[in-house]
């Protein structure tokens, strides 16, 4: 059974506190918590007290006891080595869509690896990690998602590595206040980004984007036969993202109303001289393939600003339902 103890230290930079343990082995171990914190009130993130040294000291013991602590057991493979097999675990037996991969990928490429990437996973141990959030500046938000992302990291490396246990089950989340009604464009300000467009196309997919909620691979993916002028809907089939066809989000067709001013938009780009047979793009780039969903994206923010709009994202266009009350202005 490991045993240990926690000890202060005066030391001329001040006093510092440190842990001495003896491992089932019998090997002992001394090491430096951190600076000892002096003054009234919760201590800053690397400072100690008596009662967060006896915290630190009684997880150490508890990972000792449980096998789990850096040293006593060895699984072969690094922090980084966990994270490309999740990343394929959730790509190719899970079936992650690109987005959400792309997703997945970004925040763990910024975060997770620069803090944990090249040590052997068994070193991130649930200390590592509060210590790592304690140093954290992002939001709450974030910081909770890379939360979740570690715990499946660590989850999937118990599987395929035997780590004995999963060291981010034992962090807690930060707490969240609610973040309030969604910031929605007002009717007058839809109208008024679709005269601001560069082009009739552009201005159609930003006035369906707003009528009916359909995302930007939604409506990048869009073809002829799945506008439905007679019954005034718009069936989604399909999202088009980084060079990938897929299913929507939902996983499931759909169908969604059709509003009078989309299908008058959609009747006249259908006027145009090519790419308007039932299988061609409703949406078309050069030469009638899918869009560039980056370009589109930049053509809507200079549309924005020529319109004098808030800075909102085109996501935030299919937040607006209620498609009835909205009229040209």
């Amino acid at each position: 059974m490991p045993t240990g103890h926690g000890f202060r230290v005066e030391r001329a930079r001040g006093p510092a506190w440190y842990m001495k343990y003896r491992l089932p082995d019998g090997r002992q171990v001394q090491k430096k918590l951190g600076p000892a914190w002096t003054e009234r009130g919760r201590p800053p993130a690397g400072y100690f007290t008596k009662r967060v040294a006896e915290d630190a000291l009684r997880r150490t013991l508890d990972e000792a006891r449980r096998g789990t602590l850096p040293g006593m057991m060895q699984t072969g493979a690094t922090f980084a080595d966990a994270v490309a097999e999740y990343l394929r675990y959730i790509e190719q037996d899970r079936g992650r869509k690109p987005s959400t991969l792309r997703g997945y990928q970004s925040a763990i490429e910024a975060h997770l690896l620069p803090a944990f990437g090249v040590p052997p996973v068994e070193n991130v141990t649930t200390t590592a990690i509060e210590q790592w959030l304690a140093g954290f500046s992002g939001l709450v938000r974030s910081r909770n998602k890379l939360l979740i992302q570690l715990h499946g990291i660590l989850g999937r490396a118990r599987r395929v590595y035997g780590l004995p246990a999963n060291a981010a089950a034992e962090v807690e989340k930060f707490s969240q206040r609610p973040s309030g009604e969604i910031e929605v464009f007002a009717p007058e300000e839809v109208w008024a980004l679709v005269r601001a467009a560069g082009s009739e196309q552009d201005a159609a997919i930003f006035l369906t984007a707003g009528f009916t909620g359909l995302r930007m691979g939604e409506l990048i993916a869009l073809r002829w036969r799945d506008v439905d002028f007679a019954g005034s809907t718009i069936r989604v089939r399909a999202s088009y993202y980084l060079g990938q066809l897929t299913t929507p989000k939902s996983g499931k067709v759909r169908s969604v109303p059709m509003a009078p001013d989309v299908a008058t938009a959609l009747a006249q780009l259908s006027q145009r001289e090519h790419w308007v047979g039932d299988d061609d793009l409703v949406f078309a780039g050069e030469p009638g393939g899918y869009l560039d969903g980056s370009a589109l994206r930049r053509r809507y923010k200079a549309a924005l600003s020529r319109a004098g709009l808030r800075p909102l994202r085109f996501h935030d266009l299919r937040h607006l339902v209620d498609a009835g009350v909205m009229r040209p202005v």
